[in-house]
């Protein structure tokens, strides 16, 4: 193996990694809040080390800007889904529930825009 093959394991091992530690995040987080927030930041990040590990890989310049641009275009998105989502969730002024989750709070929300 030569020394770009082993930065292909090392980084695409490490985005595997944090693809874990985001799905965990999403199953142990209480809240919707966290949640997304495990997601959009662990995933984010591992398919940075995976595209970053896969760039050696391929024959092509354009290829790899192809995984760059596909990597930017999933933050973009994973950022405004994750806006628009968290947006959306209200937490009330109590704050936490027993369960130390958040519940939604949709009677304060107008559509008048």
């Amino acid at each position: 193996m030569t020394l770009f093959d082993w930065y292909s394991v090392v980084m695409v091992t490490l985005g595997v990694f944090f693809f874990v530690a985001g799905c965990v995040g999403l199953w142990r987080f209480p809240d919707e809040l966290s949640k997304l927030h495990a997601l959009t930041k662990a995933d984010n990040l591992g398919l940075g080390f995976v595209v970053l590990g896969v760039i050696p890989q391929v024959g092509e310049v354009t290829d790899a800007i192809q995984l760059l641009v596909i990597w930017v275009a999933v933050m973009l998105a994973g950022a405004v889904c994750c806006y628009l989502l968290a947006s959306h969730t209200r937490v009330q002024p109590g704050g936490a529930h027993s369960d130390g989750g958040c519940k939604p709070n949709f009677e304060e929300q107008t559509h008048d825009r």
